[in-house]
């Protein structure tokens, strides 16, 4: 593999185990034939609108705008089918495994969400699906693995380390390495080894691609800012690519602050990060000063993880997006004013994103315009919440 493919700057690659190779060269081929395809692209349109429900709104956030300070503008991915962005990604990588020929489809999943999308598409495609999840995300988001067996899948609780998303995820490269020849890894996030990265990001664009041509209908105008949760990032990168050309549009990618800033206290990755390997791919990691990771944490199972997608890590380097971090409780300050105020139950994930929105908002004032990502619903995350919200009182 030469050094520019699969890059993004000193980011990614491919630095698997040697059986995975052929796979993922297989996988690289076969995304590279039908990226151009026209006939691959109407399928995978078709199923976006008539079973996904694309385009997602955007909905113009009266009474956060309000309250807040400027012109908020949500994003609305909650209402795709499944309840998060996690579908087009899963719907394409499904698509693609057909055209591989393989039977079977694994996934690692945290908060659930790209878990329920899999074994979604793998009901719909008639593919035996098998989902690894930590035995903590198991705990905080119990109804989502009752959702994923109800589809029909293997849920599979993982019990190393800390139980979460980094677990689920090493898990779950093991099991393709041992089943190669059958399985096709849907990877959830902006991560991996190349093409992971690359192939996530492309079905993933279509937020950026529909919210540009939105927000230009209704305002004749573009937004002064994009706002996103990055955990590893996929629905930041999606969003993101609709205006990374335009540099009047100021990118902002929100991590969770957690507890604090320690050790064990966080998943702020670009912002506490160090250069590293991790999943088959060179990002930046949260880890000691010998190299190992450290645990991450977050009251979002979704942003609950020690790397960050290869290209945000890029992106960091170059500055055309900039990262912050919100904290447990900030976020969970903005997941209950959205819901007053608005009406709409946000991911856990999303609230560190609108978490950040509200303060941006107070810097811009009343003429600017903020897009936020509504990366997914909460319902998953109302009994997990409740119980935070009454530990904090």
């Amino acid at each position: 593999m030469k050094k520019t493919d699969g890059y993004f700057g000193d980011f990614g690659g491919r630095y698997s185990p040697e059986i995975l190779t052929p796979a993922l060269e297989e996988l690289e081929k076969i995304y590279n034939q039908l990226r151009g395809n026209k006939k691959f692209h109407k399928k995978l349109k078709y199923y976006l609108k008539n079973y996904a429900g694309r385009p997602s709104p955007i909905t113009y956030a009266e009474n956060l705008s309000r309250v807040w300070g400027s012109n908020i503008w949500l994003k609305r991915e909650d209402l795709n089918h499944t309840g998060a962005h996690k579908i087009n990604n899963t719907i394409g990588q499904a698509l693609l495994t057909l055209e591989m020929g393989k039977k079977r489809i694994i996934a690692e999943t945290g908060a659930g969400q790209h878990g329920v999308a899999t074994a979604t598409v793998g009901a719909m495609f008639g593919l035996k699906t098998v989902i690894y999840m930590g035995n903590e995300d198991l705990r905080r988001q119990e109804l989502n693995a009752i959702r994923m067996r109800m589809l029909g899948a293997e849920v599979i609780g993982v019990s190393s380390g800390t139980m979460t998303l980094k677990d689920a995820t090493s898990e779950a490269m093991r099991d393709w390495a041992l089943n190669v020849d059958s399985t096709h890894y849907i990877v959830g996030s902006s991560i991996g080894p190349h093409p992971f990265p690359t192939i996530v990001r492309d079905f993933q664009r279509v937020i950026g691609t529909e919210a540009k041509k939105q927000f230009l209908k209704r305002t004749s105008a573009l937004p002064d800012a994009v706002v996103a949760c990055v955990g590893g990032g996929s629905n930041a990168i999606g969003i993101f690519y609709g205006f990374l050309n335009h540099k009047s549009v100021k990118l902002y990618g929100v991590e969770a602050g957690g507890r604090g800033d320690g050790p064990g206290e966080h998943s702020a990755t670009i912002t506490f990060g160090k250069p590293g390997y991790l999943h088959g791919t060179k990002t930046l990691l949260i880890q000691d000063s010998e190299g190992q990771i450290l645990p991450p944490h977050s009251i979002s199972a979704g942003l609950d993880y020690p790397g960050v997608g290869p290209e945000h890590a890029y992106f960091s380097e170059t500055g055309r997006v900039k990262y912050f971090k919100e904290s447990d409780s900030e976020a969970l300050g903005a997941f209950q004013e959205v819901c007053r105020l608005e009406g709409i139950i946000p991911a856990l994930e999303s609230s560190h994103a609108l978490s950040y929105a509200k303060k941006l908002a107070k810097k811009f004032g009343p003429e600017r315009h903020i897009l936020v990502n509504l990366s997914g619903r909460g319902d998953k995350d109302v009994a997990e919440a409740n119980r935070l919200i009454g530990e904090m009182k």
